[in-house]
């Protein structure tokens, strides 16, 4: 297994960000911009300006929340935004809704944006029953905060699930020296969240083992392709223009 390599931002970084880098993702031969779902900011309107300026980048959420987002919310802001479904992947997920209901939450979204969309559909998940909910009601899942053993381990159980079952994993990654105190920051807060406390300590990992650093970068990322279908390197940069973003691109290219 070779994964393909894609390119993971916030929605906090802004639609200005995203229309600046999208077309050297699209160049570099970068599989898809991911925006992560933050508050305050819409990732399908940060992904709509990535989509202006490229033309076979595919265009992906991960995750918008089930919780505070509705199936037919999500597909009207989609159409208002002229959004290309042909190649879209609406990752979802739960969300802070707590976990009673979480699986039917999700299985409906999931079902209701298949039904209403072109677009794929992939679902966040952390443990297992989220996992094989994603593989059987949905085009596949979105992993997190993996080392690569727990990366393969869990993309094997999703291909047993259902062979055709698509896995990306979201890779925090730092390119920069400067970025490294950012990195550990992010790590850091995951590992305060009881829900990825409680998963790290399923898994007998820490936080600061499953990112990327400088030193290793491209190593620690053939890692990574050798255990799913699709490795999402979340930038993390020094600041937070476009210029910084641009740099982690170059980077990432070199290294794969």
């Amino acid at each position: 297994m070779t994964a393909s390599v894609s390119i993971g931002i916030a929605a906090a970084a802004g639609a200005d960000v995203a229309a600046r880098i999208a077309p050297t993702v699209e160049r570099a031969g970068f599989h898809a911009l991911w925006v992560n779902d933050t508050p305050g900011a819409d990732a399908l309107e940060v992904l709509a300006a990535a989509a202006a300026v490229t033309e076979r980048l595919v265009l992906a959420t991960g995750v918008l929340p089930a919780d505070r987002r509705s199936a037919a919310e999500i597909s009207a802001r989609v159409a208002a935004l002229g959004l290309p479904e042909e190649r879209l992947v609406l990752g979802i997920g739960s969300g802070s809704g707590g976990a009673v209901g979480a699986l039917v939450r999700v299985a409906d979204a999931a079902s209701a944006l298949r039904a209403g969309s072109e677009a794929r559909v992939v679902v966040g998940a952390l443990g297992p029953k989220m996992r094989r909910l994603g593989a059987t009601v949905s085009d596949g899942v979105l992993l997190s905060w993996l080392t690569p053993d727990a990366a393969r381990a869990q993309a094997r159980e999703a291909h047993e699930t259902a062979a055709a079952a698509h896995v990306a994993l979201y890779v925090r990654a730092a390119a920069d020296v400067a970025a490294v105190g950012r990195l550990d920051v992010e790590a850091e807060r995951y590992a305060g969240y009881p829900s990825y406390a409680a998963n790290f300590a399923r898994l007998g990992i820490a936080a600061r083992d499953t990112v990327l650093r400088p030193d290793g970068f491209a190593a620690g990322l053939a890692e990574y392709r050798a255990a799913v279908d699709e490795v999402v390197l979340r930038a993390i940069v020094p600041g937070d223009d476009a210029a910084d973003y641009l740099a982690f691109v170059e980077a990432a290219a070199a290294a794969h």
